[in-house]
Formats: structure tokens, C-alpha cells, sequence
């Protein structure tokens, strides 16, 4: 793919995002798209908001899950940026009316990193070795791509489908914290929408090992991640709608809380 049309549909997707409107499948359209030239789109999209004033301060790990895998045919995670526009403090109004287009919420674990992270050969122990501490947060997905029609490179060049995420003030150290067996539930106005238990073994063995993961990869374009990163490290169960009006409230065991209404 060329790198006119990688800006082109770059350019196409930051527009969607900024009008809250869909477009349809990259892979669609471009079938001999491949996983680099998503990236190449996502890092574009990434360049355009960093152009208006926005800063990364961290990365979403997605498609964490085997059964998401196998349902989008493949064996591996993505990854899609995070910037400071897209944060927010745990229970805050969220306005997904004005900012998102198809929005679902997930509950996750979050990683702050008190050091880099440059691969190659990042193990579990260099990610909890770097960690200041692991937080509960809630991503909110959201789809650039109508009706969510995503194949596995749409979702990578649409930033991994994230929105906006929200993050609780309460930073818990790593050590001694329960990440592959801690129990997670969701609550969506009061009602148990989502329960979970052990589902850090579900992402690659542990949250750890994803972050590791992220970090190798990220070393083979030669990038990396950094002190102060939040690193939002995949869904613990599944996605709820994400509805004007709701409040939803998580709990992960061992970890803490979060909270949020949608405006």
C-alpha cells in the first residue's frame, strides 16, 4: 500500500472520529491491506491529533481474549494509543454523546509505569519491575466502522477501536496483587451486567505478559514505552452498551474501584 494511500485513508478515519460518523470497512475496499499498513493508518490518525495539541500517555491492548481472537482469525493481541483527550477520572459525567459514535464499555486493569519499557526480550518480571502500580478503569470502545463491521486491520487502523477510557485516582503496587485470579464485576445502574473470575488467565497467562508482549512488539518498530504510560491492558469480560444516562460501577478483587455516568 502506498503511503499516499495510507494518509488518504488515515486522513478519512480522523475526519470520522472528529464528525462522529462511520465509514466503510477499510479491508472492504483495500482487501490486500495488511496488519502494517493499519498500523501505519493508526500512527497517522495519531500524528493528526498530536497536530491539534493532543498528547499520548499511553497505550490499549486489544483482541486479548482467545475467543475474540479466533472469532476475527488470529493469534495475537493489538495494540491502538491513547492520548490525553481521551482521559478521565473515575466518576466523572463521560460525554459519550459528543465525543463517541457506537460506544461499549469494558472493564480492564491498568498499568502505570514508573520506568521505560524497550524491548526486545521484555519478560514479566522487567513489566513488574517497571510497574508504579495497576489501577481499575473502564475502556469505552467505540467503531469508526459502520455497524462495527470491523476485520482484524480495520480495528488496528481505527486505533484499536478505543474511545475514551476512565481511570481510578486509587494506584495499587503490583506486589502481592492477584492479576490472573482477581474476580471483576460490572454494574450497570445498580444490576450485575458483567462478572468475571480469573480472567487475567485469559490474556496471554497473565496482564503482565500482555504489556510484555505490547513492549516486543512495539521494540520491532523501534519504539517502546515510556515512564508515566497507562497501559490499558484487555477486557476482563464482556463489553456492556454504553448508554446516555447509565451509571456503571466496576469492581476488580484486590485492585479497587471505578465508576462513571454517561452524558
Amino acid at each position: 500500500m502506498s503511503s499516499a494511500l495510507i494518509t488518504q485513508l488515515g486522513d478519512e478515519l480522523y475526519r470520522a472520529m472528529r464528525s462522529q460518523a462511520t465509514v466503510e470497512p477499510l479491508s472492504m475496499r483495500e482487501p490486500e491491506i495488511t496488519a502494517s499498513n493499519s498500523y501505519a493508518i493508526s500512527r497517522h490518525i495519531l500524528a493528526r491529533r498530536q497536530q491539534d495539541g493532543e498528547t499520548r500517555v499511553g497505550m490499549k491492548i486489544g483482541l486479548t481474549s482467545r475467543a475474540v481472537q479466533k472469532r476475527m482469525g488470529v493469534n495475537h493481541a493489538d495494540f491502538g494509543f491513547l492520548t490525553d483527550a481521551m482521559a478521565f477520572d473515575s466518576g466523572v459525567e463521560l460525554p459519550i454523546s459528543s465525543h463517541l459514535i457506537q460506544p461499549k464499555a469494558e472493564g480492564e486493569i491498568a498499568f502505570v509505569l514508573a520506568k521505560d519499557l524497550y524491548g526486545p526480550n521484555i519478560t514479566a518480571d522487567d513489566v513488574v519491575s517497571a510497574t508504579k502500580g495497576v489501577t481499575a478503569c473502564f475502556e469505552i470502545a467505540d467503531s469508526r466502522i459502520v455497524d462495527w463491521q470491523n476485520e482484524y486491520e480495520d480495528t488496528i487502523a481505527d486505533n484499536a477501536s478505543c474511545g475514551l477510557f476512565v481511570i481510578s485516582d486509587k494506584l495499587i503496587p503490583i506486589d502481592g496483587v492477584d492479576l490472573v485470579n482477581c474476580s471483576m464485576e460490572l454494574r450497570r445502574n445498580g444490576q450485575v451486567a458483567s462478572v468475571a473470575a480469573g480472567p487475567g488467565n485469559a490474556a496471554l497467562g497473565s496482564p503482565v505478559n500482555v504489556v510484555a508482549w505490547l513492549a516486543n512488539v512495539l521494540s520491532e518498530v523501534g519504539e517502546g514505552l515510556n515512564v508515566g504510560d497507562v497501559i490499558l491492558s484487555g477486557a476482563l469480560g464482556p463489553t456492556v452498551p454504553a448508554v446516555v444516562g447509565d451509571v456503571l460501577n466496576l469492581t476488580i478483587g484486590g485492585i479497587g474501584d471505578a465508576s462513571v455516568r454517561f452524558v
